[in-house]
């Protein structure tokens, strides 16, 4: 029987340039578990650390970010989860103090920790849940005349916030610590999102149910990648996982008024940026793929359950 107090589970599509990074400091820490998930992409990297103390677990379909944490989730028993990306990196040090901070207060059910990219810049991982107010503020540019106002943003830009503990609505799904049970009542993720949002609708189910999603800075992570231009399948992606979530917790008319919020998005990002290579085509899908929410909210929600990389 296992005695791990945590499991951690990494889904890694594809990500064999990164993956050996994610997985070797944890993968002989006393009191963990590793298990990597590969969604059934071309070339799972298994190879880069059959050599380590993990579970490799091969799915046998893409079903997505959530669909193959909940994969990873099943094959544990630790009290604790943690969903690590595949380009992220954490020391066992760093996931022990997460776990001291679900120990010390039950009332807690998800902890989040400081997270910087490969060069030690912060990266602003902490959100407040979706609102309409934010939505056609980021779409006009108000959030870059007033950054640090809660109207006119859902990400938390003032640093400030980052030095010490936090209590906010949700967190970066990139790496997050948490409670089984509580994963085993909610049925884990929520599997009709494909990627994106299922982080934000975890952290919504969680509070719900009177449990805490907690920001500790004193643990830290590192999470690579950068930003580069919108990919037209990941746009669409993105947009239809952000009106699912709107649909599900606040309704179909929310979800109109966020869909056409997101339209006029796009559209102005595509004007403000199109002269930069790769951009135009990848905020023409988030377009369309808004106009489509806007019609049909219903049908996108639907959507956001399939993989974009394919005709839907």
């Amino acid at each position: 029987m296992s005695t791990a107090r945590v499991d951690v589970v990494i889904v890694a599509h594809a990500s064999r340039d990164t993956l050996r990074a994610c997985v070797a400091p944890l993968a002989d820490a006393a009191e963990m578990t590793v298990t990597v998930v590969d969604t059934a992409s071309a070339d799972p990297g298994f190879d880069t650390v059959q050599d380590l103390d993990v579970t490799l677990v091969p799915a046998p379909r893409n079903g997505g970010f959530a669909y193959g944490c909940n994969l990873g989730i099943a094959c544990g028993t630790a009290p604790y989860v943690l969903l690590l990306n595949p380009d992220a990196t954490m020391t066992p040090e760093a996931v022990r103090t997460l776990a001291g901070v679900l120990d010390a207060d039950p009332g807690i059910g998800l902890v989040a920790p400081r997270i910087v990219d490969e060069h030690g810049v912060l990266q602003r991982s902490v959100r407040r849940f979706p609102r309409l107010r934010s939505a056609w503020s980021k779409a006009l540019f108000l959030h870059r005349l007033a950054p640090d106002a809660a109207w006119s943003d859902d990400l938390v830009h003032a640093c400030a916030f980052y030095e010490r503990p936090q209590e906010p609505d949700w967190v970066s799904g990139a790496c997050m610590l948490v409670r089984r049970d509580a994963l085993a009542a909610l049925g884990g993720l929520d599997e009709g999102f494909f990627m994106y949002a299922e982080d934000t609708d975890l952290c919504a189910r969680l509070w719900a149910r009177g449990l805490r999603v907690r920001y500790e800075p004193a643990a830290g992570a590192v999470h690579g990648g950068g930003h580069s231009a919108p990919r037209s399948a990941l746009r669409t992606a993105d947009v239809r996982s952000h009106i699912r979530y709107v649909l599900k917790h606040d309704g179909p008319r929310a979800a109109r008024v966020a869909a056409l919020a997101t339209a006029l998005d796009e559209l102005t990002h595509l004007v403000v940026r199109a002269r930069r290579p790769g951009y135009p085509r990848g905020h023409l899908a988030g377009l369309r793929a808004a106009l489509q929410a806007a019609l049909s909210p219903s049908r996108s929600a639907a959507l956001a359950g399939r993989s974009p990389f394919r005709a839907a």
